[in-house]
Formats: C-alpha cells, sequence, structure tokens
C-alpha cells in the first residue's frame, strides 16, 4: 500500500485500506498543484500561480519548490486564470469561469471589482491603472474602476486576447490566439497595431529587462522573446504544448503550463523543474485493446503504457483534438470515442490528428460506453438524461436521473449508470431505471468485469465490488485519493467558451484483461492501480 505524499496537493483526512484478496499501487505522481495558469512575482520574491480547475492560488518558492496556499479551492475566488499586485500588494485576479474580477486584499478580505465581463483572463497594473480583458472571440480589453464603477473600453472585438503587459513605450501589449499575433494599442484606445504574426499561439507577453517581449506559445510550446520594434523572435526553450504564462523574479524567467508545472528558463536554455508536471483532475478512463491506457484529463489526454509515463495524445490546441475531454472509452485500435465539456459525443484518432462529431449541443456529458452492435451510450448530467447515439440519431434511454455520471455496458448487453445525486446504480430497461446497487456516495466511474460491477463512490473516498449473479457487496479499497478535500465543497466552474462548457470532477475507472483496475484519484491528481493477488 503506498503512502500518499505529503508533498502532494491532497492530505488524506483517514488511513487507506485495501482488501487482502487486491494490492494498490500509483502509477503516476501525484500533482502539487491544480494545473498551472497565470503567473505573477510577488513583493516576497515567489511566484504566485492561478489554478483554474482547483480554484485556487498558491505561491511558490522558486529556490526551494515549496507550494503555500493563498486563496483555497471552495474559497471566495473561483476558477482564477491571471492575477497581478498593486503596491499595497492586494491582489487582482480574472476569474474565467465566473466572469469577473475580483480583489484579494493583503488583509485577507476579497471584493468584486467587476462582474458581467465574460471570459474574464488577461489582467495587468500599471502606475495605479487596473487593465482587464475577456478572452473569447470578440473580446474587449478595459480599464476598470478600482472602486466598482464603470469600466472604459480600451479596445474591442479582439480575437481571444490573453495575459497582457504594458511595455517601455507605455502601449498595452497582448497576445491574440484567435489570429496567432501579438497586437499593441495605445492605453487612451485607438486602432491596434500588429507587433508580430506567424506563431505558435501566443497565450502571454511580459518584457524583460532589457524590453523584449517574452511569450509563451500554447500550440507549439516554445518560449519565444521578440523584438518589439520589428518582430524578429529567438526561441528561449522549447518544453511541450500547453504553455500558459511566463514570470520574471529579477532576471529569472518562469514559465507556467496548462497541465500543472512551473519551469524556470536558464540563460543557456536549459530547463529547471520548479514544480513538476501533473494531471489536473484526472477524469474518464479508458483501457485499449492493446494494453495501453487513456486518461482524459480535461485540456489533456495522455496515453500510459505498462512501464512507461504519460504521453501526451492530444490537448485543446492540437490538430484534430476534439475538445475538453471528460469522458472517453476505446473502440479500435488507436480510436477512442469521447464526451466533451461543450457538449460533443466524438470519434477521435489521436496519432492521425482527426476527429469526428458524432453528436452534439448536450449539457454536461460524462461517462460514454459503446454496445457491441457500435451503439454509444453517453450519461448527460445536466439533464438527467441517459442518450443512446447510433448512425447520426439520438435516443432517450432514460430521463428523471438525478445527476446521472458513469455507464457500462455488461456481457447481455445490460447498461448500467451512476446516479451520483441519487447515491445508487440502476439498470435500463424499457425506459425505466431499476436499481441495482444503492446506498452510495456520489458514485462516479463504473466498469463490469465478468459477473462483478465495480464502482468509484466518490463522496466516501471507496471503491466497491458488487457481485451481480450473488447480489453481494464490499468495499475493496477506501480512504482513496478521490473527491473534495475533507471539509470543502467545491465552487461550480461554469463553461468558458470555445474553450469548454462547464467543468467538474468525475472520478472515471478502467479494467485492464488481468483485472487490474485503474482509479482515477482526482484529489491527488494521479492514476491508481489495484491489482489482484
Amino acid at each position: 500500500m503506498p503512502v500518499f505524499s505529503p508533498s502532494s496537493r491532497f492530505t488524506a483526512p483517514q488511513a487507506s485500506f485495501v482488501a487482502g484478496d487486491w494490492k494498490l499501487e500509483r502509477l503516476t505522481p501525484p500533482s502539487r498543484l491544480y494545473g498551472a495558469n497565470g503567473l505573477r512575482t510577488g513583493a516576497d520574491g515567489r511566484v504566485y500561480v492561478a489554478q483554474v480547475s482547483g480554484s485556487q492560488i498558491s505561491a511558490i518558492d522558486i529556490d526551494s519548490g515549496a507550494v503555500e496556499t493563498i486563496s483555497p479551492m471552495g474559497g471566495d475566488i473561483v476558477g482564477p486564470d491571471d492575477l497581478v499586485f498593486d503596491e499595497q500588494g492586494d491582489l487582482y485576479v480574472t476569474e474565467f469561469t465566473e466572469g469577473r474580477v475580483s480583489v484579494l486584499t493583503a488583509k485577507g478580505d476579497c471584493r468584486v471589482i467587476l462582474d458581467q465581463m465574460p471570459s474574464a483572463n488577461p489582467i495587468a497594473m500599471h502606475q495605479g491603472r487596473l487593465l482587464a480583458g475577456e478572452c473569447r472571440p470578440g473580446g474587449r480589453i478595459m480599464e476598470l474602476d478600482l472602486d466598482g464603477g464603470a469600466p472604459r473600453v480600451i479596445v474591442a472585438d479582439v480575437p481571444m486576447p490573453n495575459a497582457m503587459e504594458v511595455g517601455p513605450d507605455g502601449k498595452l501589449y497582448f497576445p491574440v490566439m484567435g489570429t496567432n499575433e501579438i497586437w499593441r494599442v495605445d492605453l487612451k484606445g485607438g486602432a491596434p497595431e500588429k507587433v508580430a504574426g506567424d506563431l505558435g499561439v501566443p497565450d502571454s507577453v511580459k518584457f524583460d529587462s532589457k524590453g523584449y517581449i517574452i511569450s509563451t506559445q500554447v500550440g507549439s510550446g516554445e518560449v519565444l522573446r521578440i523584438d518589439p520594434r520589428n518582430g524578429e523572435r529567438t526561441v528561449l526553450a522549447t518544453i511541450a504544448p500547453g504553455l500558459d504564462n511566463c514570470t520574471f523574479v529579477g532576471e529569472r524567467l518562469f514559465v507556467s503550463s496548462i497541465s500543472g508545472q512551473v519551469n524556470e528558463i536558464l540563460a543557456d536554455g536549459r530547463v529547471r523543474p520548479l514544480v513538476p508536471d501533473g494531471l489536473n483532475w484526472p477524469l474518464g478512463l479508458a483501457m485499449g485493446a492493446d494494453g495501453v491506457l487513456y486518461v482524459a484529463d480535461g485540456a489533456f489526454v495522455y496515453t500510459l503504457a505498462p512501464g512507461d509515463p504519460l504521453q501526451v495524445a492530444g490537448m485543446l490546441f492540437t490538430p484534430g483534438c476534439p475538445g475538453y475531454v471528460r469522458g472517453i472509452v476505446a473502440t479500435r485500435p488507436g480510436e477512442v470515442v469521447v464526451t466533451t465539456a461543450l457538449g460533443h459525443v466524438a470519434r477521435w484518432n489521436p496519432a492521425a490528428q482527426t476527429s469526428e462529431v458524432l453528436a452534439s449541443g448536450f449539457d454536461q456529458l460524462h461517462g460514454v460506453a459503446v454496445a457491441g452492435d457500435g451503439t454509444v451510450v453517453v450519461a448527460e448530467r445536466g439533464t438527467g438524461r441517459v442518450l443512446a447515439v447510433r448512425a447520426g440519431q439520438v435516443e432517450n434511454l432514460a430521463s428523471g436521473l438525478r445527476q446521472p455520471s458513469g455507464v457500462a455496458i455488461a456481457a447481455d448487453g445490460t447498461c448500467l449508470v451512476s446516479e451520483g445525486a441519487g447515491g445508487r446504480i440502476v439498470k435500463l430497461s424499457g425506459g425505466r431505471a431499476e436499481t441495482v446497487l444503492d446506498d452510495l456516495a456520489q458514485p462516479q466511474g463504473l466498469v463490469v468485469c465478468g459477473s462483478r460491477l465495480y464502482v468509484v463512490a466518490a463522496g466516501a473516498r471507496e471503491l466497491v465490488e458488487y457481485d451481480l449473479a450473488r447480489r453481494v457487496r464490499r468495499t475493496i479499497a477506501s480512504g482513496l485519493p478521490i473527491g473534495a478535500p475533507e471539509g470543502v465543497t467545491p465552487k461550480f466552474l461554469r463553461g468558458v467558451p470555445p474553450l469548454s462548457g462547464p467543468m467538474g470532477p468525475f472520478a472515471g475507472i478502467a479494467a485492464g484483461p488481468d483485472g487490474t483496475l485503474y482509479v482515477s484519484a482526482d484529489a491527488e491528481g494521479s492514476v491508481l492501480a489495484l491489482r489482484p493477488v
């Protein structure tokens, strides 16, 4: 039995238990952060990092790597994406999923500066003036009134502006993800002008001490230095697709990645890990016929082969990626069917970088399964429905369920569904839902192996086994790093189109051919394996 590391983001509230005929191991290391988005240097010399997925802000010691929580999950700040300090040490934060800007004062008080700002994301402070923008098609960049008055629009109709900074010339520089360019504009307003183009999908702009732009590229994974006078660029480092933001501590440059890593870029181009890479959740799991495990982690999907580390199969900005992936099931070799947070059901071939939308327009899709005849079955948590997708047609299999989450198909073709808010597993028959197993705490992922059903009960941090033939139930593991931290009720994360719909946890489970069970340990951000002994 592993000891769950104190260096992870999760502290176990109780000792773990595993039944004697099972062995538990961790396949991936625990994550220290809930992703890593906006970065900003504090007056104390630490790097402050916003984490959308975990609704958390943390401060990192740049030498020891020690992480301290500044604004916790379940607190006043929800879905923070970017942040900036004023001279008094107050921290201004864009809450991406909430569409608002708030301030966390040095005394610990929190208040909203501006709401009704869709996809509020980039933020900067210049000579006491607070600037913020909307990372969406047709986004605005505005100067905000610190006392909550009406904002002043500096520039409008920008195709997805992101993390920005005022340059040495007093103009505002910002990446435009929708055009793959960097623009600048006078703070008084007026027409913006292009500074550089044909980049790697820039998502941040900061300035070094010599007045050069430093910009992360979410698509290519490059860190670029760009001359603002002529657009000439130099590659400082190439890390991996998914870079998000950057900050300087003196002359030292630090870069964040959506996946959760924070790296220092050294003068010779080498990369020094400050916080190692990790997982935001993870969510759904699927076992391929080749023994490769697929791990859905929202913005990223990974593969995990025996004995190998996680490999990126695709991410939001990879060609052909169907979007923010939550549910996943393996079908033909190299192919999966997924549910996305934007409400799509899609068939995806990561290696070929192709995907096909099978159906769309749904509300908070979670689990997915494929029946023997190729019918795709999905759980639509937002409406309480379970749907079948075949040949371009959608059929309603069940309605009125209380937050359906996981889906599994038994050997006899029976469709089983976990009812998260109902605390039970149901069997669908003739449009009705019949209880198979109840008294479960927030059941989510489920899988059938022969005559046995395995359920992740996230609310109790348990893995439950149920013999469908003998109707015998037992808990084979408890005290698992699953679900929210003790005493915390996570805030609902609204959607941020076109990047994602509503986000939230879904602790998946998959089974290997040898009977091994793979579980999403979303509390600590790892993948666990339970093996029969």
